[in-house]
């Protein structure tokens, strides 16, 4: 029996478990009723779990006693371990997919981490019936607070990538997509897979007056339009156009009535790019940019910082193995290397930048049309379970093969 045998035979447990979550959405850090709902699907398997302590984290590490590997002693020097990754938390978006099992209230998996649990459980299921095969440890890793929350940098700070003794070798996540991907197939790259992305909080210190007599103030309005402006024009005449950055104003808060000039003006941004280097130097003339701006108004500014993810940059030797990996389960075929990274960011990259490994999407659109499907975060997005096995598969097969490369 294969791992795509096995999954077969696990797909009605799995769906049930991913139509449970769905209807259970919690976001953020804090998920009790996902990680009780996830403990219960462990129940039984010969898995050593520890909870989060400032998060809703659940860590389960398996123990392989295959003749090649570790003797299940996690101070074992032979040991190795390699870890798989599911995250957990929902968006606050209110469901329109119709579905018999949608969410009731503010919050929606309209990202599929609902999938990416179940396939991590049926991942811990398959694993541990082979537990007698496998030549080292796996470290599951059930994540809450990927959506903004940097669940990975909680886990990791509280130890998730020392959990089994010895440092985990290799780390695999997956993201489904209801989009851009063909149904069942695997997409990745070398490099760069997603973009980085950090916030920033601009306020312009002016001086109120009336609206009849600006000379009297220093209206931060039109110095903070042209900070927007300039800020676009900052994208395309200060980097390569091959490794671009993104800026995006999503807020603009100012002012109480028409005739007021007020006293500040505040925009709030997202700042993408896809390398380090460019992430460190749009941080760097920024700031810059901006502080110019207001003295030339004769206004002060406020910049406020807040990290998000890095890029998260695949590792080329593990790009390939996982093409040899899904070709070998699936066919050659449904192996995609994409030509471009995709804009939104991931916190495992966090994993990326400390261990080897990669990232890959998988595609979960359940109809046809993927091209024009409703994306991730739509209060459409709608996926396929008839993935979840295959994905099981996918990253049982990942740890199982990297632990018995030596």
């Amino acid at each position: 029996m294969t791992y795509t045998d096995d999954a077969k035979e696990l797909r009605d447990d799995l769906v049930r478990l991913r139509r449970d979550l769905h209807r259970i959405p919690e976001i953020g850090l804090d998920l009790p009723r996902t990680q009780e709902r996830v403990l219960a699907a462990l129940d039984g398997l010969p898995l050593e779990i520890s909870l989060g302590t400032g998060l809703s984290s659940v860590t389960a590490v398996l123990r392989g006693t295959g003749a090649a590997g570790g003797t299940g002693d996690s101070q074992d020097a032979q040991a190795q371990a390699v870890l798989l990754r599911g995250d957990m938390d929902a968006l606050p978006v209110v469901e329109r997919t119709g579905r018999d099992y949608a969410a009731d209230g503010p919050n929606m998996h309209a990202c599929g981490h609902d999938l990416h649990t179940a396939i991590l459980v049926g991942a811990a299921r398959l694993l541990s019936a082979r537990r007698d095969r496998l030549a080292g440890d796996v470290v599951f890793m059930f994540q809450p607070g990927e959506e903004g929350g940097d669940g990975a940098g909680h886990m990791i700070r509280e130890g998730v990538l020392d959990a089994a003794g010895p440092r985990v070798v290799g780390a695999y996540g997956l993201h489904v997509l209801s989009d851009k991907l063909p149904r069942g197939s695997v997409g990745s790259r070398a490099g760069t897979l997603m973009a980085g992305a950090d916030e920033i909080l601009v306020t312009v210190r002016g001086a109120g007056a009336h609206g009849s007599r600006p000379h009297t103030g220093r209206d931060p309005i039109p110095v903070a339009c042209e900070m927007v402006v300039a800020l676009q024009s900052l994208v395309t005449r200060k980097f390569d156009i091959f490794d671009p950055v993104v800026i995006t104003v999503g807020e603009f808060h100012a002012g109480t009535a028409s005739n007021i000039i007020p006293d500040d003006a505040m925009f709030h941004l997202t700042m993408r790019s896809f390398s380090h280097a460019s992430r460190a130097r749009l941080l760097e003339t920024m700031p810059d940019l901006l502080n110019g701006l207001a003295a030339a108004y004769g206004c002060g500014v406020d910049i406020t910082y807040k990290e998000q993810y890095p890029p998260t940059v695949n590792h080329d030797a593990e790009v390939d193995f996982l093409q040899e990996v899904t070709s070998e389960l699936f066919g050659e075929e449904r192996f995609l290397r994409l030509a471009n990274p995709n804009p939104g960011a991931e916190d495992f990259s966090r994993v990326l930048e400390e261990v080897p490994g990669t990232y890959c999407f998988l595609g979960a659109c359940p109809v046809d049309d993927f091209e024009n499907a409703p994306s991730n975060h739509s209060p459409l997005a709608d996926f396929d379970d008839s993935v979840l096995g295959d994905g099981a598969a996918l990253l049982a097969s990942l740890a199982d093969r990297r632990l018995a490369r030596r």
